[in-house]
């Protein structure tokens, strides 16, 4: 049997906060499928593929850290907008930052939402499991 193609892409370095992510998902009944790329790279590579033509289902959703090694978040929120395959596709950040010019320049390159990584774990917990719930249940995309 195949595996799903997955419902959330989780660009995340820090595996603890990875693990975080992906509990959270599941502590809100979430069981979709997830994939998970370290860096910026992977993360481009996965969505737009090495190739021009290259053309695959995407997520319902893009969970993307800032501070990434190889690819910053901002380069791959920038790649993501350019490409015409990925350009409405919901992009949420989820960063240790509250610096307002990261918010401002999530925003101006395309972010669906800002989501300041909160420290609690609980706080996390909910935070996360509120966006997967919105992006995951709620949200309806164009067909």
């Amino acid at each position: 049997m195949a595996a799903a193609w997955p419902d959330v892409l989780l660009v995340e370095d820090n595996p603890d906060d990875m693990e975080l992510t992906l509990r959270a998902l599941r502590r809100h009944g979430l069981e979709h499928p997830v994939h998970v790329t370290r860096d910026g790279a992977e993360a481009v590579s996965y969505l737009l593929g090495d190739s021009p033509g290259t053309s695959r289902p995407l997520p319902k959703v893009v969970l993307l850290d800032l501070k990434l090694p190889k690819v910053g978040g901002f380069e791959v929120l920038s790649r993501i907008r350019a490409d015409e395959r990925t350009r409405r596709l919901p992009v949420v950040v989820i960063s240790s930052s509250r610096e307002e010019p990261d918010i401002r320049e999530a925003y101006r390159l395309g972010a669906s939402s800002y989501i300041v990584k909160p420290v609690e774990f609980e706080e996390f917990v909910r935070s996360v499991g509120i966006v997967g719930v919105y992006w995951l249940t709620l949200n309806q995309p164009p067909a």
